[in-house]
């Protein structure tokens, strides 16, 4: 049975449609394992793919002042169990704009583990907004493991999206570190659902070194049953007006641990970070309001976590 299948089927549950690969003008790249099942390039994008005896190293150019319309699509997944390793090497050439949705699909995740190594190099005056997206089935039994290092040059932009709120979590530990050069914005965002047993590491760290930097770290949380989480979010203000903010909010029921450690560290007189993390249980005056709405119990504990996780 092809693979292609229920990965597609998988990707139309994330809300996307299928119909993206028969576009022409929408590029893509489609990866099971270590084998490519589909892929396509446009016009100021270049994708050269190697095959790994695990999984693939993908290089990623957009060349200079180039500015694509449709997002990038990738697709990685597994459909049955063993190990995917990618190896990402992005680079945005001067001026040049994109925006890359990783699709991470495992329908039925049993003994499963995904690695996924990114060096992204975003030039002076390019802008990325990376797109990160998992679909999980409902066990647990899978390790994901996302790292990043990312440079930012003079002027450029950087927005990371990751979201894993469908499915169990199972095992996530996320490492992402990013420069940032002069005048450079950088936003990271993650949202994460987490449910029995799941267990959650995240750890991000955005460098200002560049004068008026940006920084936004910006983390959501949510967790039920024995799940568990420790976030750590890192923001260094190193330049004259840089200036940067570490945002942690996770709620937490039934047996659910959670542990947040905002830091910040200034070593310009001229720079300033800020940080907030709170960790709490749902809101009982929320839940009020929404019972008096006529919803249940489990119905409005479920529409404050997923506030909470847009």
């Amino acid at each position: 049975m092809s693979e292609l299948g229920p990965l597609l089927d998988a990707l139309e549950k994330t809300g996307e449609d299928r119909a993206i690969l028969a576009d022409p003008a929408i590029a893509h790249l489609v990866v099971a394992g270590n084998r490519i099942l589909s892929s396509r390039d446009v016009p100021g994008l270049d994708t050269a793919i190697e095959t790994l005896p695990d999984g693939v190293g993908v290089q990623v150019t957009i060349a200079e002042g180039t500015i694509l319309e449709h997002p990038i699509h990738l697709c990685f997944g597994l459909v049955h169990r063993g190990r995917q390793r990618i190896r990402m090497d992005v680079r945005l050439k001067r001026n040049a704009s994109a925006h890359i949705i990783a699709h991470c699909l495992f329908p039925e995740p049993v003994a499963i583990q995904h690695l996924m190594s990114a060096e992204v190099a975003i030039e002076d005056g390019a802008s990325l907004h990376y797109s990160e997206t998992h679909f999980h089935g409902s066990h647990g039994e899978i390790e994901v493991v996302p790292k990043a290092r990312v440079r930012v040059g003079r002027g450029g932009l950087y927005q990371a999206d990751f979201t894993l709120t469908t499915g169990r979590v199972g095992r996530l530990d996320i490492d992402t570190g990013v420069q940032a050069q002069e005048n450079a914005v950088v936003e990271l965002t993650a949202r994460v659902f987490g449910h029995q047993t799941d267990d959650i590491k995240i750890r991000e760290q955005v460098d200002l070194i560049g004068a008026n930097a940006r920084g936004l770290i910006k983390t959501r949380i949510a967790l039920e049953d024995d799940a568990k989480a420790e976030v750590i979010g890192i923001t260094e203000g190193r330049a004259a007006g840089a200036r940067g903010h570490v945002d942690c909010l996770e709620l937490i029921k039934d047996r659910a641990v959670a542990r947040a450690v905002p830091i910040v560290n200034v070593s310009h007189p001229l720079a300033k970070v800020t940080h907030e993390a709170a960790i709490g249980s749902v809101d009982q005056r929320q839940m009020e309001t929404l019972m008096a709405h006529g919803l249940t119990p489990e119905e409005a504990v479920d529409v404050i976590v997923m506030g909470v996780l847009k």
